[in-house]
């Protein structure tokens, strides 16, 4: 049975979609059968990120609808074997999505992958109040800076009241991401540290993923930066994250990436 995780935070932007597509492809590259399942509907961008825009044909609100069957509007990734994505509709609305269709859906997933990670829309409204309602686990991801933080607080409060956990007195395991971090900008008092962070949301910190180039330069290639950039800082951040969540231990550390006096001669990085 699969554990289903959302990937939610209050704030757009913060890199919810680029961390479902990286901890989705880091999952299946260890072994493990992942979909990921791209609930903003209207705006669709999970598929870009994953390099599949081509080739939706059939998407979440079809096979919720029963206008498709849900092995017609999986996509299998074309560079690991055991990593599905189920896009989301580009021109129908948030309101299509009925709770009985995606209770239907969630339950048909959780039988065929050992992973369900579903990438919330940001905010509060109907989309991501169904993102989040079936989840076991939840990944809230945010930036370092106050409006992100006050709007992940807010997550939070409905992570613990809306969903179907909530709802039987249970509790969601609830995991911080910290994504677009800058350890020198953060000592000079531009943006808030982590510790500051930990402090206002008060859950466990899953990993902390540094500000750097590879994430974008990923994306607009659509590939997840795990695949694109194997050596880089992020890689390494997502590659722990990802280890947490199955349920190891992993030292926390600062994800660093720096250029040596050669590399910046070549033109390449290197990682510290």
């Amino acid at each position: 049975m699969a554990r289903v995780v959302v990937v939610t935070s209050g704030k757009g932007g913060v890199g919810k979609t680029t961390s479902t597509a990286a901890l989705g492809a880091a999952l299946a590259q260890a072994g493990e059968h992942v979909v990921v399942v791209d609930f903003d509907v209207g705006l669709r961008n999970l598929d870009l990120v994953m390099g599949a825009e081509r080739r939706v044909v059939f998407d979440l609100i079809n096979v919720v609808q029963g206008d498709a069957k849900l092995h017609q509007a999986l996509i299998r990734d074309k560079r690991i074997e055991t990593l599905s994505l189920l896009p989301a509709s580009q021109t129908r609305d948030k309101d299509a999505l009925k709770p009985e269709g995606v209770a239907k859906v969630i339950a048909e997933l959780r039988e065929k992958f050992d992973w369900v990670i579903c990438d919330s829309p940001a905010g509060i409204e109907r989309g991501a109040t169904l993102a989040m309602r079936h989840a076991d686990i939840a990944v809230v991801v945010t930036n370092p800076e106050v409006s992100s933080v006050r709007d992940s607080d807010r997550i939070i409060g409905l992570l613990d009241s809306k969903t179907e956990r909530a709802e039987r007195g249970e509790r969601i395991d609830k995991h911080l991401l910290l994504a677009r971090y800058d350890a020198v900008r953060a000592t000079r008092g531009e943006m808030l540290k982590v510790e500051d962070v930990l402090e206002i949301l008060s859950i466990p910190l899953l990993g902390i993923i540094p500000e750097s180039e590879d994430v974008l330069r990923a994306s607009n290639l659509g590939v997840p930066v795990t695949l694109n950039s194997p050596a880089s800082a992020p890689t390494r951040a997502y590659l722990d994250a990802a280890r947490r969540l199955r349920g190891e231990t992993v030292v926390m550390t600062f994800p660093s990436q720096k250029r040596s006096l050669i590399s910046r001669l070549l033109g390449r990085k290197a990682i510290a």
